[in-house]
């Protein structure tokens, strides 16, 4: 038997070890394989749509196993639902079941071994939550998998919200029921923004399903742009801060000064969104080669003047989904002014919770949601000018990034004790325990740490001259640069594969 032979079926399998991310060399050699075999069906829009359905599946099952299953299962009820309300002369009962059945679906996976045991806690009781999923697959492959485990399927908070909007949206009469199921599963499943969002609207995505394919030279030049600067955020700033500093401090925050844990704390700001941005600038990279759009996530958020205004900048899909699926339902701002504070405090310990079955999730989301009552309280007494001057504007960014930060710290840190430990040497021992020299260790640190400071205050009109330069240069000019990039982010990239933070959520 050859190598290839011993190689070859391999790469077909999914590994718990070797998950294919987007960060994976096997990734892109797969994706390369399957551009090439899309280049002889893009043009037959049927078979174009099945191919990439049977494409996301495949690399869905490389990164999570046979929780593609679950993804079916959910495509096919949800598919179903929406033919159901459009039909049915009790539409707003149906929609109220469908919406309970995905609530309930994401909560099992998410919530369920944290309500056993707070109940088993408050109650002393024995009780055992048993995954029917992994059940299933120790029958099919005669696998061992703990079945009293719940392990989270990657990307299930993600094609559960847009399923939800997709069925309130069918319920209000703002789109079209999807009558073919394979275009609905395409719909959910479409692998560039499957398990990390954004969360893309039926409105917005099921009518590319029905339109040629095309892709000009500059839409390809500004996806090679956008894949390039996804992985230089995630494989060179992310992963880099996240490795030789965050990790390390906020394991064991005692062990570290205070100006050490504010110095993780800020790379921790720059982690999360180099890590979760870069996510989605290659999703809509990908996404756009192969001919579709989906929408911008993130918008310069540390940026932002306000609270308001970063929540209008950050992870836009799901402000924008809790707004009009949460927020406006709950009453909005229609009730009168107690009423929207109070609804938008509710709106934000959901988003947090959203994040996982954890009450720092819902700390975080409760200063957000407090902090923004009070802006909002306030600049209604006395609203402030639109147009600020180049300083003001400076000191409103200045401080919400640092608002921002304090408010990750509860969303990082795993525990009330080590937040105590974080705040307590913040207070007695800010300054370093061995001299200034010994900061050398830091250098590469405080380089990269660098790098991503200037990229998130780099001027808006800086980012989009680069952009326009790099789209109308000569293509030997972009691979040259390609090359370039690729070569320093295999170079700084560590050895293991990071997975994307918000695959956890």
């Amino acid at each position: 038997m050859s190598l290839f032979d011993n190689i070859w079926p391999g790469w077909f399998l999914y590994s718990e070890d070797e998950p294919m991310f987007y960060t994976s060399l096997l990734f892109w050699i797969f994706f390369t394989a399957f551009l090439g075999l899309y280049s002889l069906v893009f043009s037959r829009m049927k078979v174009r749509n099945i191919y990439l359905l049977i494409v996301s599946l495949f690399f869905y099952f490389k990164i999570n196993g046979f929780c593609f299953l679950l993804l079916l299962f959910s495509c096919l009820v949800n598919y179903l639902a929406g033919i159901i309300i459009e039909r049915s002369k009790q539409k707003k009962l149906v929609l109220t079941v469908a919406v309970i059945f995905n609530l309930l679906l994401l909560g099992f996976y998410k919530y369920a071994i944290f309500i056993t045991d707070t109940i088993n806690q408050l109650f002393a009781t024995r009780f055992q939550m048993i995954n029917w999923l992994t059940y299933l697959q120790n029958k099919i492959t005669g696998g061992t998998a703990d079945v009293y485990s719940v392990i989270l399927p990657i990307g299930i908070s993600f094609y559960t919200f847009q399923a939800i909007s997709y069925l309130v949206d069918v319920y209000r009469k703002q789109v079209k029921t999807v009558r073919n199921f394979l275009d609905f599963s395409f719909y959910l499943s479409f692998f560039p923004q499957l398990v990390a969002g954004p969360i893309v609207r039926a409105s917005y995505f099921i009518p590319q399903l029905y339109q040629k394919y095309k892709l000009t030279r500059q839409e390809f030049s500004h996806s090679l742009y956008l894949i390039l600067k996804g992985l230089f955020k995630k494989m060179v700033i992310a992963d880099f801060l996240a490795i030789n500093l965050i990790d390390r401090v906020f394991d064991a925050p005692l062990s570290y000064s205070g100006i050490e844990n504010l110095l993780a704390l800020y790379s921790y700001a720059i982690q999360i969104y180099c890590d979760f941005s870069g996510y989605t600038d290659i999703a809509i990279g990908l996404a756009l080669m192969l001919g579709f759009k989906i929408p911008v996530n993130f918008n310069a958020p540390y940026q932002a003047t306000s609270l308001t205004d970063f929540w209008h900048r950050w992870h836009i899909s799901l402000s924008s989904w809790l707004k009009d699926y949460l927020y406006v339902p709950l009453g909005g701002n229609r009730k009168g002014k107690p009423r929207m504070y109070l609804n938008l405090l509710i709106t934000m310990i959901l988003g947090g919770l959203w994040h996982g079955a954890n009450l720092r999730f819902i700390i975080w989301g409760a200063i957000h949601g407090l902090a923004l009552a009070v802006e909002k309280f306030f600049r209604n007494l006395s609203p402030i000018r639109k147009k600020l001057n180049v300083f003001a504007k400076g000191i409103f960014i200045f401080l919400t990034f640092q608002f921002v930060s304090f408010a990750w710290i509860f969303f990082r840190l795993e525990n009330g004790t080590k937040i105590r430990q974080f705040f307590y040497q913040l207070g007695n021992h800010f300054l370093p325990y061995n001299s200034w020299s010994d900061w050398s260790v830091y250098r590469n640190v405080l380089l990269v740490f660098v790098l991503g400071v200037l990229l998130i205050w780099t001027p808006f009109r800086l980012k989009e001259k680069i952009r326009g330069r790099f789209i109308a240069s000569p293509l030997f000019i972009q691979v040259f640069i390609s090359i370039v990039m690729l070569t320093v982010i295999s170079l700084v990239s560590q050895t293991s594969l990071q997975p994307f933070i918000y695959f956890r959520f």
